[in-house]
């Protein structure tokens, strides 16, 4: 494995013996507890934003953040993507990565690193990945923060119809296009109580378009096609040892709240936060609570985080 030197928060490569790239940023004290975070379906890492690695480094963190495969600045995979009626039936070709080939690329670059255990927290996908690699792996995580994800389980976490039906949409081959997609996307399942920022939403488009090595369509489609092969991991989330919270809203028309009360159920004494008119997005007025939400769970697990700092 390699890593290239440079300056914090700028991007950084680890090439794991799979031959696989994973491009990622570290920022803050690398004295401080490490704090894994993995962004969602088709999200490089930027879409976490600075304000979100910043209230993280002010409480205490060192922050790792990981571009997935087939996003931003990692490796685009070479096999062809799923055909739509592959996606639609959940029928995935058999070159297919899973979910934890994902997980095995997030320890990869924490192995470049020197990072022996640290604290995983995933959005969505990344809340998938995140479980698997505690799932998989738990002599490496201290604690696990699963947001606005679900178990894969068909009967649980599915989204509404009328989010169906933006997904369908043809996907975006400019980048006016792509801004367009996500503002009209993110305004629909952001929930009801925080009102995005068109403004702030356009620049995260732009930049996670500006930033992307490879076609950005391919990419998800590849990224859905390991959450359908993975298939329901239930049982294997029965196995997490790691201390777990589970965050979602009451909002989510893209993953539905069922989906975050049924990982509670998978994972023994997990800790369930609820947030009214939280839908699948962490806007401006909720990165403040949602980091507390982390700084504090992290904080009760004790080794690696006796010195993060909470209101």
């Amino acid at each position: 494995m390699s890593e290239t030197n440079g300056a914090e928060g700028a991007d950084q490569f680890a090439v794991l013996p799979s031959g696989t790239t994973i491009c990622f940023r570290d920022l803050g004290d690398k004295a401080d507890p490490a704090i894994l975070l993995i962004a969602g379906l088709g999200e490089d890492l930027t879409f976490w934003t600075d304000l979100f690695f910043d209230s993280l480094v002010a409480r205490g963190f060192r922050v790792v953040a990981i571009d997935n495969r087939d996003v931003g600045q990692s490796t685009f995979v070479a096999t062809p993507p799923p055909a739509l009626w592959r996606q639609i039936a959940a029928r995935p070709r058999g070159d297919a990565y899973t979910l934890a080939d994902m997980a095995q690329d997030a320890v990869g670059a924490l192995d470049c690193l020197g990072i022996a255990r640290m604290h995983v927290v995933g959005r969505s996908m990344g809340g998938m990945i995140a479980q698997t690699v505690a799932a998989a792996a738990p002599d490496r995580v201290l604690s696990l923060t699963s947001i606005y994800s679900t178990t894969g389980s068909k009967k649980v976490g599915q989204p509404a119809l009328s989010t169906m039906r933006l997904l369908a949409a043809s996907p975006a081959r400019t980048r006016t296009a792509a801004v367009r997609a996500h503002l009209r996307l993110t305004r629909h399942i952001a929930g009801t109580g925080y009102p995005i920022d068109d403004a702030e939403e356009a620049a995260v488009a732009a930049r996670g378009w500006d930033r992307s090595a490879g076609d950005p369509a391919a990419g998800v489609a590849r990224q859905v096609q390991a959450i359908q092969r993975s298939g329901d991991r239930t049982a294997q989330l029965g196995r997490i040892t790691a201390p777990t919270l589970v965050i979602n809203g009451d909002r989510d028309l893209l993953v539905a709240p069922s989906g975050g009360a049924a990982t509670v159920q998978a994972i023994r004494s997990a800790q369930h936060v609820v947030i009214p008119g939280m839908g699948h997005h962490i806007p401006r007025a909720l990165v403040g609570p949602v980091t507390e939400y982390i700084a504090q769970h992290a904080a009760r697990v004790g080794e690696g985080g006796s010195h993060v700092r909470i209101s």
